[in-house]
């Protein structure tokens, strides 16, 4: 990463000297295919310079594949005869030429930069170079598919990778239009942003529409042997025209076979429904392409007119409907950047949240009110928010409107903050202001600033005036601020047992000592007899502002069994309970019947049991009373994940073997029980899989490889073998030669990352040792196979295995921070932190990194100080869940 930073600063004075009129991107993919980097031949792009030398395709051995790029930006200089820089990381530069001059590479290119001298009022400058394919999904990355030998290629920019293919200034509000010029294969296709101008079917070269004026990390070129189908969106117009979009899905030929494009393309119709009902504004990029791609970092990105999936989405065997779900909502938050992001976009990455925390609201609302999902708010109250509360009690934890000092900041502010809690935060917004305005408020928002970029004041000026509210004054305390709320509901009764006075009680933590406005639904359930459901027979909507705010109209209720502060998940607070409340869910949880309600309280005692409040051990013991009797799928995955999570790092060392032995026996107890080939079914099978840890549990999952044991209804597809062989060779049951052979048996991409997991993951000294090699001193690996890799190495059950690497840890994190891409840097830092070796002395080696690096990048000390408050937080529970073993004993 040395000298690929870029500082707010620089961008911001280049952004007043310059503006940008438009690109001219050519690239020469041929290259991508062949034995070696040296046996493709490479052509020269129409819009070349004539003359320009081809160059080699990689310097000599271990060297880089490349591709040839070349690049004309057309630009204005607002003080002729200064300098400026164009970003270009690349293994090499050919020729340059500013204004028909040339510029010699050795002296102006320092494999970052291109040093620019002399500027006009007007400039065209050419950029010819040798720029690398990627193996980290960073750039434009090349992937070979095991299982026929196919090349595909994808980019993937965000936030500031489209120098990694072509010259560029590379920033968010230096907009401009783009051309694209593809060479590619024979029998290859090739997507972009803009609709296909010149097909290259015969002659290999591939042209595209011009853009609309978009950012640099929003272009996007798609190009392989795609599986592709097509559909059209139509709608009529209220001038009467018709609005066409057409439609295209792709994947992987390995794939076709498990694409359901019919389902893409109904989301993809039902959003779009959505936001032209709902935004006034009709979709402005043209097409509307939708590519599944392997090996990509994030879950989607939303390059208008190519967004780009990871190809997870692909379901290659039986999944939930908690999949299709994720799915909808991923297809919805892209489709939403449209507007938000593609559209009007942020300035700098400051304000990220202006398309991050609008995307993940309004695709959250599209999918509940558009879509089969109908209880999308519930999945999002459940999964999304958990994520917002978690990095929002980090020390890391930032304003939504965050302090973006450079581009390695940016690359860690993609987290739950800029996101769902943004997200929730607008959910506040609509309870406080009103549905409407707010709606109101966007279609003015992309109305004036259309192609343009924008800041905080920006959209909080069309707020104000479509609301009559004070958007400062609320700005100020949500989203300039940061920390979580506790909202505590404190009552009291009369004789009679009515509630004489219920008051909400905000507290705030002493790092971040701000109370804020909250617009809360204060709900008040019952059971009405012995084996009576637990339903809600009051509810009260109240402005809480202060430390205690008095809920008038609630006085005079009959005596509730649970109040529920936060009920319909109005405002981003973390919820407590009342003892009367609390008793209550520890007997009764299972009656209450609203989904939303339910899962609200879930959250509420996970975040106990975080905060070292409840004792973890009781936190899985209402998991394993309760959670059979869950209806929602998704809320069932996550208790699952949060009841693995309270053992591994939340329950006391010496209660482990009894906690995990009970967590496997009421997986299959309820595995039993679930309907034969239900979605239940197999989220159980799951879950007693990851949780297994007796001979007999053993004994059932190579059974159940081997059809010797069968469960009715379970169907153990390819997924689910990997699902169960994963355990087995962890525990040392299934060596090298039976995951051998389950590749044989799956010899795909996704098997490929399947076994080398389990390779990774069997208890062996010799294993971790070569894993750690593979990832720590080699790059050999892809971004799939590092991830892969890295979740293998750490076992929960393997702590004394791999507390070696504890120092290796420290020793080694500058290093690979320095010499690798951010993004296999945060894996490698993040994924290799030694948690499991929770201990006191971790956190003491944690601190003493610390200290002694106070000048590591930034970036980097984040990452590790987010880990070590991880840690500390794990240490604390487990005193928690320690104490109540000696009390109950």
């Amino acid at each position: 990463m040395p000298g690929e930073n870029l500082s707010r600063d620089e961008a911001r004075e280049r952004a007043e000297l310059l503006s940008v009129d438009r690109y001219e991107v050519a690239l020469d993919l041929r290259s991508a295919v062949g034995e070696s980097p040296g046996d493709a031949s490479v052509g020269e792009p129409d819009n070349a310079p004539d003359g320009a030398p081809d160059g080699p395709a990689a310097d000599g051995p271990g060297a880089p594949r490349t591709f040839r790029s070349v690049t004309t930006i057309h630009f204005r200089s607002a003080r002729p005869g200064v300098a400026t820089f164009v970003d270009l990381v690349a293994p090499s530069v050919t020729s340059l030429t500013l204004n028909g001059r040339s510029l010699d590479p050795s002296v102006v290119f320092d494999g970052s930069r291109i040093a620019l001298y002399g500027l006009a009022e007007e400039n065209v400058l050419v950029v010819d170079a040798r720029c690398a394919y990627s193996r980290t999904g960073e750039g434009m990355h090349r992937f070979v598919d095991p299982e026929d030998g196919e090349v595909y290629l994808y980019t993937q920019y965000e936030p500031a990778d489209a120098r990694r293919v072509f010259a560029n200034f590379e920033q968010p509000d230096l907009k401009a239009p783009f051309t694209f010029e593809v060479t590619a294969p024979a029998g290859w296709t090739v997507w972009s942003n803009g609709e296909t101008t010149g097909s290259g079917a015969e002659t290999g070269v591939w042209t595209f529409a011009e853009t609309k004026p978009i950012s640099t990390y929003i272009t996007a070129v798609v190009a392989g042997p795609y599986h592709h189908v097509t559909d059209v969106y139509r709608r009529a117009l209220p001038d009467g025209s018709t609005l066409e979009i057409p439609l295209g899905a792709l994947c992987r030929k390995g794939l076709a076979r498990h694409f359901d494009a019919d389902d893409i393309f109904l989301v993809t119709k039902q959003g779009l429904d959505f936001f032209h009902d709902n935004f006034d504004y009709p979709y402005p990029f043209g097409k509307y392409d939708q590519a599944f791609v392997p090996e990509y970092n994030i879950g989607a990105m939303e390059n208008p007119g190519c967004v780009t999936f990871r190809e997870d989405y692909v379901f290659r065997g039986k999944v939930t409907q908690a999949s299709y779900e994720r799915r909808a909502n991923v297809i919805l938050h892209e489709m939403a950047h449209m507007w938000f992001g593609d559209l009007v976009t942020m300035r700098w990455w400051d304000d990220l949240w202006l398309k991050e925390s609008f995307a993940d609201f309004m695709g959250s609302l599209a999918q509940a009110e558009a879509t089969r999902f109908t209880n999308a708010w519930v999945t999002f109250a459940n999964n999304r928010k958990s994520w917002a509360y978690r990095a929002d009690q980090l020390p890391s934890t930032h304003p939504v409107t965050a302090d973006i000092r450079d581009l390695e900041d940016a690359k860690l502010n993609f987290d739950g903050i800029t996101y769902a809690k943004g997200a929730s935060v607008l959910k506040q917004l609509v309870a406080y202001a009103g549905r409407e305005a707010f709606l109101e408020g966007a279609r003015r928002y992309f109305k004036r600033h259309a192609y343009g970029n924008t800041r905080l004041g920006d959209l909080l000026s069309v707020l104000a005036e479509t609301s009559g509210r004070d958007m400062v004054s609320w700005s100020r305390s949500w989203l300039e601020t940061a920390g979580v709320n506790s909202l505590t509901p404190a009552v009291t009764y009369d004789a009679s047992g009515h509630v004489t006075e219920l008051a909400v009680l905000q507290e705030a933590t002493e790092s971040h000592p701000e109370l804020r406005p909250h617009r809360v639904a204060v709900g008040l359930y019952r059971r009405e007899s012995v084996d009576a459901e637990l339903v809600r027979y009051a509810r009260a909507e109240v402005d809480v502002d202060g430390p205690r705010t008095v809920v008038t109209e609630l006085a005079g209720a009959e005596r509730p069994d649970l109040i529920l502060v936060n009920d319909d998940d109005l405002t981003y607070c973390k919820i407590r309970f009342d003892e009367g409340s609390l008793e209550t869910l520890r007997e009764y949880l299972g009656e209450l019947t609203d989904p939303l309600a339910r899962a609200l309280c879930w959250s509420a005692l996970w975040n106990l049991t975080r905060d070292g409040l409840m004792p973890a051990r009781d936190f899985i013991q209402l998991v394993l009373r309760f959670a059979g009797r869950e209806s929602d799928i998704g809320v069932l995955q996550r208790l699952h994940a949060w009841a693995q999570g309270a053992l591994i790092h939340y329950a006391a060392p010496q209660w482990r073997e009894e906690g995990a032995r009970a967590l496997a026996e009421g997986a299959l107890r309820e595995l039993r029980l679930a309907g034969p080939g239900s979605q239940h079914q197999l989220t159980w099978a799951r879950f007693f899989a990851s949780t297994a840890t007796s001979d007999a549990d053993f004994q059932l999952l190579r059974g159940l490889l081997g059809n010797t044991a069968k469960i009715d209804g379970l169907d153990v597809d390819q997924e689910l073998r990997w699902s169960f062989l994963r355990p087995l060779a962890a525990h040392g049951l299934a060596d090298e030669s039976v995951i051998a052979a389950e590749l044989a048996r799956d010899d795909t991409a996704s098997g490929k990352r399947h076994q080398v997991r389990c390779l990774a993951s069997r208890p062996s000294e010799e294993v971790k040792a070569n894993a750690w090699a593979d990832v720590v001193d080699s790059d050999a690996l892809s971004n799939a196979l590092v991830e892969a890799t890295i979740a293998g190495f750490a076992q929960p059950g393997q702590r004394e295995l791999t507390a070696p690497y504890a120092e290796k840890y420290f020793e080694m994190i500058e290093r690979v921070w320095a010499e690798r891409s951010i993004q296999i840097g945060m894996d490698l830092v993040e994924g290799l932190y030694p948690s499991l070796q929770d201990r006191q002395e971790t956190v003491r080696d944690t601190d003493n990194w610390l200290a002694a690096h106070p000048d590591a990048p930034p970036a980097l000390r984040r990452l590790v100080l987010e880990a070590r408050d991880d840690l500390a937080r794990a240490l604390a529970a487990q005193a928690c869940d320690a104490t109540a073993a000696v009390t109950s004993g």
